[in-house]
């Protein structure tokens, strides 16, 4: 059994040669192992093999040749092996990168977007602390930074275009980076080095506590946008334990100090607030917001409706699934997701990995739209002007809720969320965001499957339906972990 050991700089190339050459002698990815660095022992592996450059041409996809060129510096230690796996099936099938019900595709789309965004956070969260004297030609700074992932030698190239007139050194655990009289390099990792205090992070400190505004304070996004992990290496996040202590007492004494309104133009603008279509302030949680959607009279649809079906679930649940509108029974128990449709998803749901009690579900249109038929109600599809005036209330449950990510459920939802409902089946397992930024995982919604009449395209569809929500959940999975 081969086995390639890649050399922990120029990963990327060489991997891509010795796939090239592997691929070129038909070995198979099931007899193929590797490693990056020093190989652990392995009882089964031959010697390790040299990674040698081959002049056989071999034509992938683009979209694979940039997938391959960032899961590469992923530390998942079957990237490579998933990788060769996956080029190996491209031989026979075509349009493989386009199917995005594969699951091993849908995994190394997972470990592609954690890798882009742990360089993203590398070049958000580098502080460099300068070294050299001052009055040297070229000014020298160093760095220590902890990614995630083997980031550091595709993200350096970014810091050298952007510090071109300065010697730097970035150190990591497993690389360093270097970069002198204009040129880059890198040598081996090393521990965190003992970098003098900068002058100038006390001035930053003061203008980072000045712009610091307590009544807009939401630990849950700044975690989420600066994990913690990060703070040690920050000058600025030694404040930010006072500053979230204090938040209140200080938002608290800016409410008080505001300026109060002359009872006349107090009554004026509670008067238009009260009209339907006006925008209100976000609730701040749950069982408020929950009080007023049960008063909404935003569209008609509460005329007819027994009740309004608000979202359930945690308030901190890291993921929001989002379904189109409430049925029959939902609209009866006011609860969301508890009729055949709902059932049908809790099933699959836990099949594919999914804890329904950790996710928080809600629909997009919060009251039942039906058209009596005897003693029948039967569904009717919101328009497009009902959709718009409950967008409101899941723009609130997503900002009070903060999840890390949404599973969209339907037409009527991916409307609401990104705005557009077409071509919802060519869009399925695709992410998408959320004008706020947050990422939508788009599929079908479980009441599709219900509807299909015929049995063999029922269970074709219903599978590719789990393997929607298992990608979901790798998704979830791996921004949970970065």
């Amino acid at each position: 059994m081969p086995h390639i050991a890649l050399p922990r700089i120029g990963t990327d190339t060489a991997w891509r040669d010795a796939a090239r050459g592997l691929l070129a002698r038909r070995v198979p990815p099931e007899e193929v192992t590797w490693s990056r660095g020093a190989a652990e022992d392995d009882l089964f592996a031959a010697a390790p093999e040299e990674v040698a450059p081959t002049r056989a041409t071999i034509k992938v996809p683009r979209d694979f040749v940039e997938l391959a060129g960032r899961v590469v510096w992923h530390r998942d230690p079957e990237r490579f092996a998933r990788l060769y796996a996956m080029l190996w099936r491209l031989r026979s099938e075509k349009g493989l990168m386009e199917d995005r019900g594969d699951a091993a595709l849908a995994k190394l789309r997972s470990m592609e977007k954690a890798v882009n965004r742990d360089r993203h956070k590398m070049t958000a969260f580098v502080r460099f602390r300068e070294i050299g004297a001052r009055d040297l030609p070229r000014r020298r700074f160093a760095a220590w930074f902890e990614p995630t992932h083997f980031t550091l030698e595709p993200t350096a190239p970014f810091f050298a275009r952007r510090f071109a007139d300065m010697d730097w050194m970035i150190a990591t655990p497993d690389l360093t980076a270097l970069f002198e009289d204009g040129k880059l390099g890198f040598a081996e990792g090393q521990p965190k080095p003992d970098l003098p205090e900068d002058a100038t992070e006390e001035l930053w400190g003061t203008y980072f506590r000045n712009i610091f505004n307590p009544a807009r304070l939401k630990i849950g996004a700044m975690t989420s946008e600066m994990p913690k992990k990060y703070w040690k290496n920050l000058p600025e996040a030694r404040h930010i334990p006072e500053m979230i202590a204090s938040a209140e007492t200080r938002a608290r004494a800016m409410q008080e100090a505001a300026p109060t309104l002359p009872p006349a133009r107090a009554a004026k603008i509670t008067e238009r607030l009260a009209a339907p279509n006006v925008v209100r302030a976000m609730a701040d949680d749950l069982d408020q917001l929950r009080a007023e959607e049960n008063a909404c009279t935003r569209c008609p649809l509460f005329e007819n409706a027994t009740q309004a079906v608000p979202g359930e679930g945690p308030r901190d649940a890291d993921l929001m699934v989002v379904g189109e509108q409430p049925g029959d029974q939902e609209d009866l128990a006011g609860r969301p997701f508890v009729g055949p449709a709902g059932q049908l998803f809790d099933r699959i749901a836990k099949e594919a990995g999914i804890d329904r009690s950790r996710a928080f579900v809600t629909n997009a249109v919060k009251h039942f739209k039906f058209t009596p038929k005897g003693k029948r109600r039967i569904h009717q599809n919101p328009n497009t002007g009902e959709i718009k005036a409950c967008r409101w209330w899941v723009k609130s449950e997503i900002e009070i809720v903060r999840p890390k990510l949404i599973l969209s459920m339907g037409g009527t939802a991916a409307e609401s969320l990104t705005g557009s409902r077409k071509g919802i089946l060519a869009r399925r397992g695709t992410i998408e965001a959320t004008d706020e930024g947050v990422p939508v995982f788009l599929t079908v919604h479980p009441s599709y499957l219900l509807r299909l009449p015929d049995e063999a395209l029922r269970e074709s569809e219903t599978e590719k339906f789990r393997a929607d929500l298992a990608a979901a959940q790798a998704h979830l999975e791996e921004l949970r972990a970065s």
